[in-house]
């Protein structure tokens, strides 16, 4: 067995480099990436934005030598994490990612340090002006009570430590800018690392959006809308909910969502999603197209 692990390793490589010499020309762009098409080559240039490289430029990474963590990283000097994350002044909005050109952002990572619901995070797509995503840092990656609670799940994981990470692809044709407002009175700070890739961008790909509500109180016998006024082509993936009640009754076991769409023509209508306090949530989170829970 100790003769055979070298050469079946030596085989591998020469399997790859075999292959590799033969420049095939790919037509997968890199994006969707599983398990079952990890095999798939193509031309996707991945990139990655964080504290220390704002820009995402290739080979600047892990370059500060003054930052947030300089005093911690005194005795191991620079490429050791001197600067990862950055501080937001009280009432300032600042850009954690400006990038240009096609492609998709493929994974978010966050520690905000500060109070969540102040914390505002944005994105915008191919230059508008109104964000296509407007969501409270918190409620965004399903922690909206403002305290850690893990969530794991294919889109969302929140991991001890506060650790946000959202797998939601995001595609961009044009360009991509995510920013931060801090609406609290004080300063927070904020480590987040931002992946993606730049490839080309198929004509049937949808954009990433997402909404933020809050009813506090909703009133009595009345309907909350989760979603309101949705025009164009698209696919509706899902919804978080942190639902808190004011009563000491029990608040339902018998869901009534109810989808307002104009004859249901494939969102090309506008369209609107209720949900029926009265009546309860458990079954709408657990059989419908939920992932997000209480």
């Amino acid at each position: 067995m100790k003769l055979t692990t070298p050469f079946l390793a030596g085989a591998i490589i020469f399997a790859g480099l075999a292959l590799n010499a033969q420049s095939p020309q790919p037509v997968f762009n890199g994006l969707g990436l599983d398990l079952g098409n990890l095999a798939l080559l193509s031309h996707a240039q991945s990139r990655e934005i964080t504290a220390e490289n704002p820009t995402g430029e290739k080979g600047r990474g892990e370059m500060a030598t003054e930052g947030t963590n300089a005093n911690a990283a005194r005795d191991l000097g620079q490429g050791r994490k001197v600067s990862p994350s950055i501080e937001i002044p009280a009432h300032a909005t600042v850009t954690l990612a400006e990038i240009s050109g096609s492609g998709a952002i493929q994974h978010i990572r966050m520690v905000p340090r500060g109070t969540w619901r102040f914390s505002i995070l944005r994105m915008y797509w191919d230059g508008e002006e109104s964000p296509s995503v407007e969501v409270p840092v918190g409620d965004f990656f399903a922690n909206g009570w403002g305290t850690y609670a893990p969530v794991n799940s294919l889109p969302i994981c929140v991991n001890p430590t506060n650790s946000f990470n959202s797998f939601w692809q995001m595609p961009f044709r044009k360009s991509a800018r995510i920013t931060m407002q801090n609406l609290d009175e004080k300063p927070m700070r904020l480590t987040y690392q931002i992946d993606y890739t730049l490839t080309e961008v198929p004509a049937y790909t949808g954009y990433f959006h997402a909404q933020f509500r809050r009813v506090n109180p909703l009133p009595y016998k009345t309907d909350c809308v989760i979603l309101d006024g949705v025009k164009g082509w698209g696919q509706y993936v899902g919804t978080y909910m942190a639902w808190g009640t004011h009563s000491n009754g029990w608040w339902g076991a018998r869901p009534s969502d109810k989808v307002d769409a104009n004859g249901y023509d494939q969102f090309r209508s506008p369209i609107r999603l209720r949900v029926s306090p009265l009546q309860g949530q458990q079954q709408y989170r657990n059989t419908r197209r939920i992932w997000g829970l209480l």
